[in-house]
Order: C-alpha cells, then structure tokens, then sequence
C-alpha cells in the first residue's frame, strides 16, 4: 500500500464547503483512479490534513500526473473556492510506502 498526505488552509467560514467537496471529490477520485479513499483531519493550527491511501505507488503517480481531475465541475469549484492556501506546487508533504499496518478500522464507516 503506498499513502500521500496533502493540507490545506481553508478560508473561514468555508469549512463545511470544504469537507463537502472534500468528501464529494474524494468518492471520485476512488472510482476514477482506484485509490482506497482518504481521511480528512484537521491539526492544532487549524490546518486539514488528507491521508489518502492508494493500491501502490504507480496507481497513485498515474493519477497525481493527471491533476486526480474527475468529471464534476462543481465540485471542483466549491474545493477550490474554499482553500485559502497549499503547499507551493499544491504537491504532497509526505508519500510513503506502508511497511507494517496495525490501524484498526472502525466498525461502523467513515464518519461525518
């Protein structure tokens, strides 16, 4: 399994627009490009945090040379309009391949 770990700085007052697209845009990259989804966290600071896990490093790099675009404009436009900031180049701050995987997962799904 290999991970890409993104944030972003989101205006105030956009967050839940934020956590929408997020989500919404989330569900389409999975189906479009095959990654196992992601979680969203939000840091001391105020900053949300994306932790996206994905089959392998090369089914990841297929879709992060292609923008991860997917076929919803209004999605895309809600995500962008709400983020106030990124990493230059909107690039990962950390990729990694998973070497020992002890996370329990939640019986009851993603959470809202």
């Amino acid at each position: 399994m290999f991970v890409a770990v993104y944030w972003w700085r989101v205006h105030p007052g956009k967050e839940d627009q934020f956590r929408k697209a997020w989500r919404r845009g989330t569900d389409l990259i999975r189906e479009k490009y095959g990654s196992y989804g992601s979680r969203l966290h939000r840091d001391a600071d105020g900053r949300f945090v994306g932790y996206a896990e994905w089959p392998d490093e090369a089914t990841w790099r297929a879709a992060f040379d292609r923008k991860m675009v997917y076929d919803d404009p209004e999605t895309r436009a809600a995500f962008v309009d709400a983020i106030a900031e990124v990493p230059a180049d909107a690039d990962p701050i950390f990729t990694m391949t998973v070497t020992d995987d002890l996370l329990l997962r939640s019986a009851g799904g993603p959470e809202e």
